[in-house]
């Protein structure tokens, strides 16, 4: 078991860090160096529209991985999504700037953004029913858990990356090639993802689903006939931890950077020391879940994130780093109550000849929701001078929508005297 939640969290962190990296480039490098005939606002909101692109291509990956991972085996999606994935993002490092070959380059830098998506899309599906088919019922959330460890550990490699660049490098050498380091950097640990990962046998729910020959047709078709409202619950109620998330990673940067004059290197820092938190934390949450329930630990993530959104933002415009990483600190432990625990939730809730498909699809339709228009709205609210009070209600009112979402869905932690897999999911299949 232990050897199956490494290679999910090894091959997890290695796709977002993929991601990561071209937020953080989209936030510091993109706008001037892709879209140079605009004002510094157009700029930012063009740069984060192409990282808005790789969510709205996450739900067709998702549709696609699924049903490979659905028909074919969930073993199979982890090695093609980690392979496209790699292969896009050490693309995203060789593109030519605006002033070499014109439109193409933003062109291209679209092109490859929505390619890394599409991976991405089918990665956390794979790698989620890898380790939840294979988990004991009363530890699921713990050894699934492992996966969520993922996100965060993509994210301060691709960062710490980029913060060590950005401390040793002038800002000339940064513009001019410093950024793409990260992106060459990530074939390297395509290739190693994909030798671990090659090891990997199939989970044994999907091995007795093809045994009986109980595979959907087509998973995706009879998702939307059978199970339409359960994606729209778990996409809703996922939501805000993306919206929060990407504040704090991906807006945050550029906001501060550009508009507080804080200086990049340590913004990275106050940034990195909130998602550190965040992996600290995650283990701890999916225990408490694996006690007390899946869906009460994302009514408290989503209650918290409803609270805190004021005072963060507030703590944010100071642009003091004092004050700037303990609001992010407690921004990261609120959503990550909600992200700790879903890699054992979604599985649970969806029956097994769609799993994949639904899981997977659920988890990159929230990503649209709540992480590709939160750095566009995020931006346009703070166009003025004065703290943008307006970004704090939006993150507010999402996160109660998404606790309604949740208090909608059922409960479906195992008892606590059963050893076996959960009894009834959300739709009453087995789970």
């Amino acid at each position: 078991m232990l050897r199956v939640a490494a290679a999910s969290l090894t091959g997890t962190a290695i796709e977002f860090y993929d991601f990561f990296a071209y937020g953080t480039a989209a936030a510091l490098v993109l706008g001037p160096l892709y879209f140079p005939t605009v004002s510094p606002l157009v700029g930012s909101l063009a740069a984060f529209g192409t990282f808005g692109v790789g969510f709205l291509a996450r739900p067709i990956g998702s549709v696609i991985f699924g049903h490979l991972g659905d028909r074919r085996g969930r073993r199979p999606v982890l090695i093609l999504s980690l392979l496209l994935t790699g292969v896009a993002t050490v693309a995203v490092g060789l593109v030519p700037t605006y002033d070499r070959i014109g439109l193409a380059a933003p062109c291209l830098l679209l092109l490859l953004r929505f390619l890394q998506g599409l991976g991405l899309g089918g990665e956390w599906g794979g790698a989620v029913l890898l380790t939840a088919e294979h988990a004991p019922a009363r530890r699921r959330a713990l050894w699934s858990s492992f996966t969520q460890l993922g996100p965060p550990l993509g994210f301060l490699l691709a960062n710490g990356l980029t913060l060590a660049l950005s401390a040793t490098l002038t800002d000339a050498q940064f513009l001019s090639w410093g950024w793409r380091v990260p992106f060459w950097f990530a074939g390297v640990l395509a290739v190693g993802g994909l030798l671990l990962r090659g090891r990997l046998a199939e989970t044994p729910q999907f091995e007795e689903l093809a045994a009986r020959d109980d595979r959907a047709t087509l998973p995706f078709a009879e998702l939307l006939r059978d199970h339409w409202r359960l994606v729209l619950l778990t996409a809703g109620g996922l939501s805000v931890a993306y919206a929060v998330y990407y504040t704090i990673t991906t807006w945050s940067l550029a906001y501060a950077t550009e508009r507080l004059g804080v200086d990049r290197t340590v913004m990275l820092g106050c940034i990195m020391a909130a998602i550190v938190v965040s992996g600290a934390v995650t283990p701890h949450f999916a225990l408490l879940a694996d006690r007390w329930g899946r869906r009460s630990m994302c009514l408290a993530g989503c209650a918290g994130m409803a609270l805190w959104s004021v005072p963060m933002v507030a703590l944010l415009h100071t642009g003091r780093p004092e004050w700037i990483v303990p609001g992010f600190m407690v921004g990261a432990v609120c959503f990550t109550a909600v992200v700790a625990v879903i890699a054992a939730y979604l599985p649970e809730l969806y029956e097994p000849r769609v799993r994949c498909t639904g899981a997977t699809f659920g988890y990159n339709l929230a990503g649209v929701l709540g992480g590709a228009v939160t750095p566009l709205v995020a931006t346009a609210a703070a166009r003025g001078e004065g703290t943008p009070w307006a970004l704090a209600g939006y993150l507010a009112a999402f996160a109660l929508v998404s606790l309604g979402c949740f208090a909608l869905l059922p409960e479906t932690r195992p008892a606590a005297a059963d050893a076996g897999p959960v009894t009834e999911g959300a739709e009453g299949a087995p789970a």
